[in-house]
């Protein structure tokens, strides 16, 4: 079966910029300095107060792949080590990713079910650029393999992060003190494009790995 294996890298907009009543609605809750900054620092969990900024592709079978990714600032377009990375606005990025994604019969991804695939089904809604198929088919299809779902054996066992899974079974981790999903924000707005992108070619790596192991002692067919 063709399968590719899929991640994002997301970026919240800026809370000064929101309009009045969605900053309203956001700090409805928020009874203190520290629960404001809390929701302002969350924006990039949720596709309506934040963008894609990296959509990562990676075939598990000939390790080749693609990350297409915003950059503001320049077009680029060149490949590293099996990866072709090519930049763009956000709408080009999420056309690519139809492009590429409805060739491929099982896609891959670690808590993509409840993050990625909601996340760029919204985005691509809001650029208005039609799914090339669907994201979140039946959970216990095998068309979309969560890791984390199938992990945590469809959430009968305590939810852990790539990273933890990673250093469980001896998987390289893609995150560090200096480079994390929560630090991607940061470096959208420093206009540190690439090492994004590169970023997310790691947990695309990692998520093979894992899933490789998965597929090898977990899985039971």
């Amino acid at each position: 079966m063709s399968r590719i294996i899929v991640d994002i890298e997301t970026s919240g907009f800026d809370f000064e910029y929101l309009d009045r009543a969605t900053q309203d609605y956001l700090l409805r809750f928020a009874d203190s300095e520290a629960e404001m900054q809390k929701v302002k620092e969350s924006l990039s969990f949720y596709p309506l107060t934040g963008e894609i900024v990296a959509i990562g592709m990676l075939n598990p079978d000939s390790d080749k792949g693609v990350v297409y990714y915003q950059d503001r600032e320049h077009f680029h377009a060149f490949e590293d080590e099996g990866i072709t990375y090519e930049s763009g606005t956000e709408q080009d990025i999420i056309k690519k990713f139809w492009e590429v994604v409805s060739k491929y019969k099982q896609i891959v991804t670690f808590n993509g079910r409840a993050f990625d695939a909601p996340f760029i089904a919204i985005r691509s809604a809001v650029h208005r650029v039609k799914p090339s198929r669907n994201l979140i088919p039946n959970r216990y299809s095998d068309e979309h393999i969560d890791l984390l779902d199938r992990l945590t054996f469809y959430g009968i066992t305590r939810k852990f992060a790539l990273d933890i899974w990673c250093r469980t079974f001896g998987i390289k981790s893609p995150k560090s003190e200096e480079l994390n999903g929560y630090l991607v924000p940061e470096m959208f707005k420093s206009g540190r494009y690439e090492e994004i992108a590169r970023y997310c070619v790691l947990d695309l790596r990692a998520t093979k790995e894992l899933f490789m192991l998965w597929q090898q002692y977990i899985q039971i067919n």
